[in-house]
């Protein structure tokens, strides 16, 4: 009785930090909610299980349109961060700089993935360290998830990283429009991702599979001049500067990363529009 008691206690906690929709809903359409959530993880909640103890903390920002089943865009995106990499360490500013997200909510956020068991952190100084804890059982399952729907700026700025020659790169297209709050009738397919420098093509569309191979998706990479953004003209120009683009961090590889493959797909020629 103790270990299903526990083991109800850890499910509840996940799931009040994940899924609390952002419309009204009843408590029974929750409820089912959760305990389907629940059972996908293998743990089904315990028929006694009260709805009021599971839904206690309710985020004012809107749920991300790219995956509305997290609480909040916010939440998304830190854990992508997070548990996409679970190798690296973050500070909480660094966490606010590289999401945008204010020092207070990740560190809100910080906490509540504390309470589930999802990151550990430790103390440095006076500078707290936040890691994914990887023997989480929810580790695995949820950092596919989440880098795939939220880590793909930081993932495909890894792989462009070594890439000599790039001046900027975005994410465009239904992806950006998503990630930007956007809803759409359909889920998003393909990575549009724009390019700007003079580089060689072929590195580039080698970084565009590796990125693929860790995405699960396609990435279908225009290459256009340094200035294309600001000098441009034509449909295609105006379609893709007056929609939201998401701009593309330019890590710094390490050596882990640099194992990544690099051929998952034959390199596939820009559009020219």
């Amino acid at each position: 009785m103790r270990r299903r008691a526990q083991r109800d206690e850890d499910v509840a906690l996940l799931a009040r930090l994940l899924f609390v929709s952002r419309r009204p809903t009843s408590n029974s359409q929750r409820e089912r909610g959760l305990v389907a959530a629940s059972k996908a993880a293998g743990n089904p909640l315990s028929s006694s299980y009260k709805l009021r103890d599971i839904i206690q903390f309710v985020d004012k920002s809107p749920t991300p349109s790219l995956l509305p089943i997290f609480r909040s865009q916010q939440q998304a995106e830190l854990l992508a961060v997070i548990l996409g990499d679970p190798t690296a360490e973050h500070s909480m500013t660094e966490l606010a700089e590289r999401t945008g997200v204010p020092y207070a909510s990740v560190h809100r956020e910080v906490e509540r993935a504390d309470a589930a068991g999802l990151v550990s952190s430790r103390l440095v100084g006076r500078t707290r360290l936040i890691r994914a804890d990887v023997s989480s059982p929810y580790f695995a399952g949820l950092s596919d998830v989440l880098v795939k729907a939220f880590g793909v700026p930081w993932v495909i700025g890894q792989e462009l990283a070594r890439v000599e020659g790039i001046d900027a790169a975005y994410v465009y297209g239904s992806w950006a429009a998503r990630f930007s709050g956007e809803d759409g009738d359909r889920p998003v397919g393909d990575i549009d991702l724009l390019v700007l420098g003079e580089l060689d093509r072929d590195e580039v569309y080698a970084a565009a599979s590796a990125a693929e191979h860790r995405l699960g998706r396609a990435v279908q990479v225009t290459i256009r001049s340094p200035d294309w953004l600001t000098n441009g003209s034509g449909t295609f120009h105006d379609t893709v500067a007056g929609r939201p683009m998401v701009p593309v961090p330019m890590a710094t590889r390490t050596a882990r990363e640099d194992q990544s493959p690099t051929t998952a797909q034959p390199p596939r020629r820009d559009r020219r529009n």
